[in-house]
């Protein structure tokens, strides 16, 4: 498992939705891009003309008389450090989604997601119309167990409104020491009242992936792209064939419904599990020494799955990293995507520390599949579309836009954005799964598609 020669770097690449405090971790990235035909086509704006710096001055000195006014009159004598780093955050929340602050505490919990474990109630969250949203359960979780959905609105949090709450305050407060309880109270569209869970937090243990056999089919889950989403992988194709005794699976599916991103390398790492050559994603950057290209090398496990059909299963909370390995394999034709539409979040965030002053959290690039395919607020068409089967209770409110219902989300120009939803409900009951059962009929042959199998050009 190799990536192209690089430099050292002092910031991390983070391919994340804005989830509450983000996990990272230090990766490096290429000195000089790979020269390709495969390169993306993306031109800075050299016709935007430099501001003079005087009026930047100026600015900043406007800056300076509001802070000493508010120092000064306020009613009561306010925080200075909480105004500065309010601004800060508002300065990177105005760029976009998913640029941010991440004052100390929030930086020390970004580490504990980095390793995998911390105490809490395994959501994946993220804010809308001042409310926090849920996008995901994460599986075998307080959360998941307790019957939280995604879409869920999360309005109270121990009887106190999450209404003017950052995000990173509201993740704070779900967050605490392992075993202390908390009242979480959501709106469901569809349903009337409030619906109100009592949750006991638990260690999160992020294992990332976990596999199970349906006949000779192995079905391996990829909840996220932690520090564990590719040992996970390597974990479960190993004991896929010791369970087997040394025989290959009929086929594999790989589930990365609801898998909201991760960390840059491990989405390189996992679809190079699957593929011996060629590019598996490109970030271009403002500029163009920021680009890199990362490409598959060939290895003992890839060898090993050459022969063996893949099934990549997406819906609308696959997204970021997972869009990376989904259109990686898409267009290298080495797997057949099944399901409904991505999110959509073609961007790369970098974590730069600011040291005892926490983190900042940056958008540096976009990424774009090996096909020079930008999923930014379009997300990944799957190759057969499967529908699932939504309880009465739940139509017309099991879909998210995606990256497209982000307000201020990078644009591309000329690039038409998603406008409708899509689904993000899976039953738990697999017999139920329509598009779990599809893509096992698939592999068995008793479903027939020309998308199945790829056909490579």
């Amino acid at each position: 498992m190799r990536l192209s020669s690089f430099r050292a770097t002092a910031f991390a690449l983070a391919l994340l939705l804005p989830v509450g405090p983000l996990s990272a971790q230090e990766t490096p990235v290429p000195a000089d891009p790979a020269p390709s035909a495969e390169q993306p086509d993306v031109k800075a704006d050299a016709t935007a003309k430099p501001r003079d710096p005087l009026e930047i001055y100026a600015d900043l000195n406007l800056f300076g008389e509001i802070f000493d006014r508010i120092r000064a009159e306020y009613v009561d004598p306010p925080d200075e450090q909480q105004l500065i780093r309010a601004a800060i955050q508002g300065m990177l929340t105005s760029l976009d989604p998913h640029s941010g602050y991440l004052p100390p505490a929030d930086y020390g919990d970004m580490s504990q997601d980095m390793s995998g474990e911390f105490g809490g109630l395994g959501i994946e969250v993220t804010m809308e119309d001042g409310v926090i949203k849920v996008v995901s359960p994460i599986d075998d979780t307080p959360a998941a167990k307790a019957g939280i959905m995604a879409n869920d609105l999360i309005v109270e949090l121990d009887g106190v409104q999450v209404q003017g709450l950052t995000l990173d305050d509201a993740v704070g407060k779900m967050r605490g020491p392992i075993g202390t309880d908390i009242h979480v109270t959501v709106m469901r569209e569809g349903v009337d009242k409030p619906l109100d869970f009592d949750l006991t937090r638990a260690t999160i243990a992020m294992q990332a992936a976990h596999f199970s056999m349906e006949g000779d089919v192995a079905v391996i889950r990829l909840s996220r792209f932690s520090e564990q989403a590719f040992v996970g992988i390597q974990k479960s194709i190993k004991d896929i064939y010791a369970t087997r005794d040394g025989v290959a699976p009929k086929g594999i599916i790989l589930d990365l419904r609801n898998n909201p991103g991760g960390l840059v390398d491990q989405s390189v790492y996992v679809a190079d599990a699957f593929l011996k050559q060629g590019a598996i994603v490109m970030t271009r950057g403002r500029l163009p020494e920021e680009s890199a290209r990362y490409d598959a090398q060939p290895d003992a496990l890839d060898a090993q799955l050459a022969d063996v059909p893949l099934v990549v299963l997406i819906n609308g909370g696959s997204a970021s990293a997972s869009e990376i390995v989904a259109g990686a394999l898409q267009d290298h034709k080495r797997a057949t995507l099944v399901g409904t539409r991505s999110f959509g979040k073609g961007s790369v965030q970098s974590i730069i520390s600011l040291g005892p002053d926490g983190a900042m959290r940056l958008t540096t690039a976009r990424y774009y599949t090996p096909n020079n395919r930008s999923i930014q607020a379009v997300g990944i068409t799957p190759d057969i579309e499967i529908f699932q089967n939504v309880p009465e209770e739940f139509k017309g409110h099991d879909e998210i836009i995606g990256e497209a219902g982000l307000a201020g989300h990078i644009k591309i120009e000329g690039q038409k954005e998603t406008t409708v939803g899509s689904s993000v409900y899976v039953p738990s009951d697999k017999a139920e799964d329509t598009q779990l059962q599809y893509a096992l009929r698939l592999i068995d042959g008793l479903e027939t598609n020309a998308a199945f199998p790829p056909k490579a050009e």
